[in-house]
């Protein structure tokens, strides 16, 4: 595994939201469905090398690895790439929005998963015109509360807004809105639904509801953490804490080529 701890200036600042809790993300995050990837590839009139930008643990970045020949990941946080899975053909990187790595349109895919609302959108989207081959693809996407029941959801909205509104970062609106007041200056592409599917228990919701940036500010301003402040409520709504429940976050996704 390879580390660059070399930043690069840009004028938007890195907020390191998910160090503290890396290795609680890579542990509890969702996995992104394989037929999200298999689109992908499909789009693609290559598949030697793609560039996993904000790639967090590495979960995208581990599956692209399965179908292109070389994979470039890239994170600003340090922990977060310490917690990425090393696999033979990926490179991960210390780094924001850019890839100075990377040589002029040699890359086939550039994917960011979750976290193009972090980034300072015209120092990347310059650099993915830098990188990507004529017929590149790049894709964006990001992903809002799970879904489990009625009784459940409402719950978490309470705790989504009520509880931790004040405490998510203005970024995150860009998330509730699916990417669609963000600037995407390329071939936009009509794209098929994908949902991310998940089984869990009582546990399980707590380990992934841990993982939320919010959480992390609430900590460090309040001095509690609002999980166990309210597991009695959510318990109640959840019932047996070793039942099992099928959790689903709706993708929302842009995908483009280069003009």
């Amino acid at each position: 595994m390879r580390f660059n701890a070399k930043f690069h200036k840009n004028p938007k600042a890195f907020k390191d939201n998910f160090s503290t809790q890396s290795a609680a993300y890579a542990t509890h995050r969702p996995h992104y469905p394989d037929t999200l990837f298999r689109y992908l590839l499909g789009e693609c009139r290559d598949h030697k090398l793609a560039w996993d930008a904000g790639s967090g643990n590495g979960q995208a970045a581990q599956k692209l690895a399965l179908h292109f020949d070389r994979v470039y990941a890239t994170d600003a946080s340090s922990a977060q790439i310490v917690n990425a899975a090393p696999l033979t053909n990926i490179s991960y990187a210390v780094a924001n929005e850019q890839a100075p790595a990377l040589k002029r349109h040699s890359v086939d895919l550039i994917t960011v998963a979750q976290a193009l609302h972090w980034f300072d959108l015209n120092v990347f989207y310059a650099e993915a015109e830098r990188v990507l081959k004529r017929y590149g693809v790049i894709a964006c996407w990001s992903y809002k509360l799970f879904r489990i029941n009625p009784e459940v959801d409402l719950e978490i909205n309470r705790l989504y807004t009520d509880i931790l509104g004040s405490f998510w970062d203005p970024e995150r609106r860009l998330v509730d809105t699916g990417y669609r007041t963000l600037s995407f200056p390329f071939r936009e592409l009509r794209v098929p639904r994908f949902e991310m599917k998940s089984n869990w228990n009582f546990d399980n919701m707590l380990g992934f509801l841990g993982s939320w940036s919010a959480v992390a500010h609430y900590k460090k301003r309040e001095g509690g953490d609002p999980i166990e402040e309210n597991t009695e409520r959510l318990k109640a709504t959840w019932g047996d804490p070793q039942e099992m429940k099928e959790v689903s976050w709706p993708l929302s996704i842009r995908v483009g080529h280069i003009h």
